[in-house]
């Protein structure tokens, strides 16, 4: 109890909010908007729970005037089982938001109308986030997905395309069902905005996956997948095939023959400690 209470203090309300709640009073649909940032507030509340759990470095929890998003300090090295739980631990508060609105429901609390309002909101809202499209809920998990065979730069802009099309094809279908919502269109606008953005710093993303892993908080990968390389394949190339949940051993052959083994902190460290950015395999080699 005490850890949830003390997640309270990461909540930000974006100021835009406050409008849209003096709208909603104005246009007498107070009760819609507030049961919607209900909804939203306790699903974004159920991944920073998952996450302190975990003991993840928590930036903060945001309200939206169109949703709610929670922020981690956490950059991609944590296990895999790790991040799925936090990930599904959103989406998972509907159910139980949908079983107590049923009981106060039967117990005459609520009425027939509110019970259905609210009902049809959760589903809303959980089919909604569980799209593969960045960055909700579905599309983090496609990365998850993705990352658990490909390396991680490229499990990330394949997530990214995926979710561009994803995307696409939501837009179409609301072109038809719902042309005139301008909220479809604001949240569309967003998640392709921050696509675009997510795109734009990719290289920046994967430097910071490897810094931290790196710098970082070490934590013991139970997977081992050994890379085998060459000679005179570059460091940033052995680097670009790291995977997320796993450790690398790094096999250098030449001439088809195991000549040297390397533990990954050491392409790390000549990386980012000794500015190696140009080197190759061969070049650590001899200075190991």
């Amino acid at each position: 109890m005490t850890k949830m209470l003390s997640l309270f203090r990461y909540i930000h309300i974006h100021p835009l909010l406050w409008a849209v709640i003096g709208l909603a009073v104005a246009t007498a649909r107070f009760q819609e908007v507030m049961m919607l940032l209900l909804i939203v507030f306790v699903h974004e509340m159920g991944h920073a729970w998952a996450a302190a759990r975990f003991s993840w470095r928590i930036k903060r929890i945001s309200l939206l005037p169109f949703g709610g998003v929670a922020e981690m300090d956490e950059h991609g090295n944590r296990p895999l089982k790790e991040e799925a739980a936090v990930i599904l631990a959103g989406p998972l508060q509907h159910v139980w938001l949908i079983a107590l609105s049923y009981i106060l429901y039967s117990m005459s609390v609520l009425d027939g109308a509110l019970f259905e309002l609210f009902f049809q909101y959760n589903i809303m809202i959980l089919i909604f986030n569980l799209l593969p499209i960045w960055p909700l809920d579905g599309g983090k998990l496609l990365f998850l997905y993705l990352s658990q065979k490909k390396a991680f730069p490229d499990a990330h802009k394949q997530a990214l395309r995926i979710s561009l099309g994803a995307a696409l094809i939501f837009a179409a279908v609301m072109l038809l069902a719902a042309p005139l919502n301008p909220n479809v269109w604001i949240v569309l606008g967003f998640l392709l905005f921050s696509l675009h953005f997510e795109w734009k710093q990719r290289r920046f993303i994967f430097m910071r996956f490897l810094l931290e892993r790196y710098y970082g908080n070490r934590n013991e990968f139970k997977v081992l997948k050994p890379l085998i390389v060459k000679e005179d394949e570059m460091v940033v190339e052995v680097l670009e095939r790291f995977q997320r949940g796993t450790k690398h051993p790094i096999i250098v052959e030449n001439d088809g023959k195991e000549h040297a083994a390397l533990d990954e902190n050491e392409l790390l460290h000549a990386y980012f400690s000794e500015k190696l950015t140009t080197a190759r395999m061969a070049d650590l080699l001899y200075a190991y």
